[in-house]
């Protein structure tokens, strides 16, 4: 099938589709510092060829950023260059320098829920956010393990590091994202950046999608008529560690956390239905953004071996 892109008028980033597909290309956009604002759950509603300028603060360098989404039908397919659409690295301590990288991933325009969830792990990216940037949650790093940074591949080793956690150094900048060895540079968390983090007026938008081609939204919700953050179901578990690095569970490891169903707003992928529409949310506590894979995560989210 040919992949076709849609001619969208100018304006915010994600105007929604409406009509017959223009098998035309798009003209370029400038998402510089953009806040998202569409709520659609189809991947096919954010095609556009997308442009932004970013400033590696600390570094002074400058980056051209760019992010195309195209559609055929039954997928919809993201390349970018990896650099996000909003200035960087003001608060990092990043161990490599932002590198433009190659991406491309494949989602699913009609997401379907598996028999039982999928848990995250070091094989899989696990989401593209729509400034091109992707999600890479899982820490290489185990205590105990080398340094405590990286060389832990096995999943089931415990006290794994939670990046984002209480007294971590792993370097994220203020938009909870670092580089990779290889200069990649991608999120652990809340990006900060693609909607409005106070003051919302309204529900958060769509603001990427996970590798199995679930939405992703802000972190606002509506419920009962009132607009608030979602709540995570996850609990930081009651007491001190038994062995490995002991004291108290406060969330620097991912095993400090234990879902509670009903605790919160989210089942234990993060995610609920709005609108009738199932999503994963961001939240201000673990897991951040997913906390597994209610879908089937598509190969193109495969990590390529070094």
């Amino acid at each position: 099938m040919i992949e076709t892109q849609h001619r969208r008028s100018a304006g915010p980033l994600v105007a929604a589709l409406a009509g017959a597909c223009l098998a035309v290309p798009a003209y370029a956009h400038d998402m510089t510092n953009e806040i998202l604002t569409d709520r659609s759950a189809n991947c096919a509603a954010y095609v556009a060829d997308n442009t932004a300028r970013a400033t590696d603060v600390q570094n002074n360098r400058t980056f051209a950023a760019n992010v195309t989404v195209t559609a055929n039908g039954s997928t919809c397919r993201v390349t970018s260059n990896a650099i996000p659409n909003h200035d960087f690295n003001r608060t990092g301590r990043f161990h490599t320098p932002v590198q433009e990288g190659a991406q491309t991933y494949t989602l699913p325009a009609a997401p379907q829920r598996a028999a039982r969830p999928t848990a995250l792990s070091l094989t899989y990216d696990n989401a593209i956010f729509l400034n091109g940037v992707k999600l890479d949650m899982m820490a290489a790093g185990c205590f105990g393990v080398g340094n405590g940074r990286i060389g832990c591949n096995d999943m089931s080793a415990p006290y794994r590091y939670d990046p984002l956690g209480a007294g971590n150094t792993f370097g994220a900048d203020e938009h909870n994202a670092h580089t990779q060895p290889d200069g990649t540079y991608h999120y652990h968390g809340n990006p900060m950046a693609l909607f409005q983090q106070t003051g919302a007026t309204g529900p958060s938008p769509v603001i990427g999608f996970a590798a199995d081609g679930f939405p992703i939204f802000g972190s606002y919700i509506v419920d009962g008529g009132t607009l608030r953050k979602a709540q995570s179901s996850y609990r930081l578990k009651s007491g001190t560690r038994t062995g490995g690095p002991g004291g108290t569970y406060d969330g620097t490891f991912i095993d400090d956390w234990v879902y509670v169903a009903g605790s919160g707003d989210l089942d234990e992928c993060n995610g609920m239905v709005q609108d009738g529409v199932y999503g994963y949310v961001v939240t201000d506590t673990y897991p951040h953004v997913m906390g597994c894979f209610a879908g089937t995560p598509d190969a193109s989210f495969r990590k390529r071996r070094p």
